[in-house]
């Protein structure tokens, strides 16, 4: 025992130290340095590498170059009825082969500058791109991070667009290999030859023929670099259908392929700042899309391409080209009768009444139409213009035009939810009682907000209660609900039901309905009200098959995504305006109704541009839009004096053509099953005469509300029955007040009172 361990030992009285348990946690750490030494990571690390090195050597000997079968990728797409009747079968692909001396040297820059800088400098391939696609591969996050000219070749030209490993592996090995067997200009070639630009158009050929009506060796530098920039996202940078968005992103995409030309020194400066945005022409229909199959059609694809961007993670060109005659069956939920019946109803209501040769303005009508079923989410009918070939851009998908107040019911289905209180601490529900003074200021907490709103025909309705002011559409009492709200729950609650709110700002001119919607989309926020508060997002989709494979359709059927008795007292609110309000001309005494339980709501905008009637019975939704278009500018126009009925003064309200087209569909194809409402609010469940009880509290306590609350129960008489509700005092109650001579302006969403103009 040496010294200190004998010293130790005294301190602990006399006991020797026992000996350390080595296989306690010191222990542990000698295995794990002996395990983990910095030699045996190194060491790993490097046979790790050679064996990827090995690895991808024998890859590279086992790939061969495939020959090409780009042609024969191509197959006819299918699409068929619900029934599995055929639609239309599309695949006659547009493509002719131009040698590169064909094309503008600048031209043939300009996809070097958009897609690939140095393509001239490279071995054909993005290492680092391909290594950032292959992890997010492995990690399920999907989308390929960016390649080379070469890379995209191979894939259009000897490969598919799967997003699998094997298959990025093949592209990079094979990508290697044909840069080392072909030249650039050859590369360059098969790129722009076989790429896919949209409108059925695959090769620069067929493109310029179909957006500039050119041949490839006559497009200008300008051209060729919108040509360029379609391949990031062919459809959506379409200008012809692109949104307010996808034109933003197209034309920073135009610049951002013109400026890399000039720092490449490939072109002149002063030549670029002089360039100016190339429109394109508008498009011409594929064969075999006339009437209505071509925006059917085009729907279809549009939603199988977010399904393969949301679970493969395809960006929206690999996505757009692994759709596009591809070989797919696919089965859509139109029903046949529905459909027809549909087209049927816009012709005999509207476009059979539509004289261009005597009415310039009769050319600017627009109309589409979208119709759910709320149970199922299914799109079973739908009318996106006159004829695809005449009219390329689906009006029943488009976003340009304000719903006007068919956005009403989302406020008051925002204030139900959020259990909002009036300025005064009311509860808000269809029997609080607002001052519907036209023009009257907002108010926020006393403070004014700067924004008073005229009603229709700037009628004055003094205190009434929330049912009537949305019978008869009263813009003061929605604008200050609003308020009382917040306008950042109301946005939400848009959101929530299905609309898309992305850069809309949460502003009281959003009452109403200043923001752009579709046909599409408004369908889906009232069917989700139909629903009884579960989102519905509206699908066209039943099946996508091909060989070996088949697509995921998801439910159209999401969560709850308000209370059910928020969305049915909602619902209930939204018969009065059926029989009592601005509907009930064209559809609650509508000669085809059969007893049919209706909900629904107008819209006329601002200047006349729009009018809407969107409407629904317990098992279907259609939201009808007419929309302004000049055919020549593309720009919003007003319907005012369409069809001649008041020449050159009338509008063409929600509850006019809107209304009318939806009855004589709807009331054709639908029976006449109740609403079951979770509810004891609104216009469906009151009695039929005023509750002898006193009037529910009002902002101004003082006051007496100056008409009755609508108080009719939903029909169970004959449609020709006059309901029973008294209209406000101000309100005519044998006629129907005239349309003024002028259409109100000022940027602000009017409604009409007695929309029955038409008649």
């Amino acid at each position: 025992m040496g010294r200190a361990e004998e010293r130790r030992a005294r301190q602990r009285g006399g006991h020797r130290a026992a000996p350390r348990n080595r296989s306690s946690a010191g222990s542990g750490k000698s295995v794990i340095r002996r395990l983990f030494t910095w030699k045996k990571i190194l060491g790993t690390f490097l046979g790790l590498c050679l064996l990827g090195i090995g690895s991808f050597i024998v890859l590279y000997l086992v790939v061969d170059v495939p020959k090409g079968n780009t042609a024969a990728q191509r197959q006819s797409n299918v699409y068929k009825y619900s029934d599995g009747t055929i639609l239309a079968r599309k695949g006659e692909v547009n493509r002719e082969i131009v040698d590169l001396s064909r094309v503008p040297r600048k031209v043939q820059l300009t996809f070097v500058a958009a897609e690939n800088k140095s393509f001239y400098k490279d071995a054909g391939v993005d290492f680092k791109g391909t290594a950032r696609g292959l992890i997010n591969t492995l990690s399920g996050k999907g989308k390929q991070g960016g390649s080379t000219i070469t890379q995209q070749y191979v894939k259009n030209y000897y490969l598919n667009q799967d997003q699998t490993v094997t298959r990025k592996l093949k592209e990079l090995v094979i990508s290697l290999k044909v840069d080392r067997q072909k030249s650039k200009d050859d590369i360059l070639a098969g790129y722009i030859n076989t790429s896919y630009y949209g409108r059925n158009a695959y090769g620069i050929q067929a493109a310029a023929q179909a957006y500039y009506r050119v041949d490839a060796q006559d497009l200008t530098v300008e051209q060729g670099a919108y040509l360029a920039s379609l391949l990031q996202a062919p459809s959506q940078y379409d200008w012809a259908v692109a949104s307010d968005t996808g034109k933003r992103l197209v034309k920073d995409r135009w610049n951002y392929v013109l400026n890399n030309m000039v720092e490449e020194g490939w072109l002149d400066k002063a030549k670029r700042d002089a360039m100016k945005f190339p429109v394109p022409l508008a498009p011409k229909g594929a064969p075999g899309l006339e009437g209505q199959k071509g925006y059917l059609v085009d729907l279809a694809n549009k939603q199988l391409e977010q399904q393969l961007m949301d679970q493969e993670g395809l960006t929206q060109s690999q996505a757009e080209t692994a759709v596009v005659d591809q070989g797919w069956t696919i089965t859509l939920n139109i029903d046949r009768k529905k459909q027809a019946q549909l087209e049927k109803a816009v012709k005999e209501e509207l476009t059979g009444k539509l004289d261009p040769k005597k009415r310039k303005v009769d050319d600017h009508v627009q109309a589409g139409a979208v119709s759910v079923d709320p149970k199922t989410g299914r799109i079973v009918a739908l009318y996106g213009g006159v004829d695809y070939y005449k009219h390329y851009l689906s009006n029943a998908t488009r976003r340009d035009y304000q719903p006007a107040s068919t956005f009403k019911p989302v406020i008051l289905a925002a204030a139900l939810e959020s259990n909002a209180q009036t300025q005064s601490g009311k509860p808000i529900d269809a029997n609080t009682v607002y001052d519907g003074t036209s023009g009257r200021d907002a108010v926020d907490n006393g403070r004014k907000v700067g924004f008073h709103p005229p009603n229709e025909d700037d009628q004055n309705y003094g205190n009434i209660t929330v049912q009537t002011a949305m019978n008869k559409s009263v813009n003061s009492v929605f604008a200050q609900m609003g308020i009382d709200v917040g306008m950042d729950k109301v946005m939400g609650t848009a959101k929530s039901l299905g609309m898309d709110t992305k850069g809309m700002q949460a502003v009281p001119a959003q009452t109403l309905g200043s923001m752009g919607a579709s046909p599409l989309e408004m369908a889906g926020i009232y069917a989700t009200l139909d629903n009884h508060g579960k989102k519905v997002t509206p699908s066209i989709l039943k099946s996508a098959e091909k060989k070996n494979r088949s697509a995921e359709i998801p439910d159209p059927i999401g969560d709850q995504v308000i209370s059910r008795t928020a969305a049915d007292t909602v619902t209930s609110v939204l018969t009065g305006v059926v029989d009592d309000g601005t509907a009930r001309q064209s559809v609650a005494n509508n000669p085809l109704r059969q007893g049919q339980q209706v909900a629904g709501k107008t819209g006329t905008s601002d200047e006349n541009k729009s009018a809407w009637f969107t409407g629904y019975t317990p098992d279907l939704v259609t939201s009808v839009g007419l929309f302004g278009e000049d055919q020549k500018t593309h720009e919003h126009t007003t319907l005012a004096g369409a069809t001649g009925l008041i020449p050159g003064t009338g509008r063409i309200n929600g509850g006019g053509y809107p209304a009318q087209i939806w009855a004589a569909y709807t009331f054709g194809v639908t029976d006449t099953a109740k609403f079951n409402l979770d509810t004891d609010q609104g216009a469906a469940v009151q009695p039929t005469k005023t509750p002898t009880t006193a009037p529910p509290t009002s902002e101004t306590p003082s006051q007496t509300p100056t008409s009755a609350p609508p108080t009719s129960k939903t029909p169970t008489q004959t449609p020709t029955q006059t309901p029973t509700t008294k209209a406000p005092s101000q309100t005519p109650t044998t006629r129907v007040p005239t349309p003024p001579t002028q259409t109100p302006t000022g940027g602000i969403t009017l409604d009409p009172l007695e929309p029955n103009s038409q008649q």
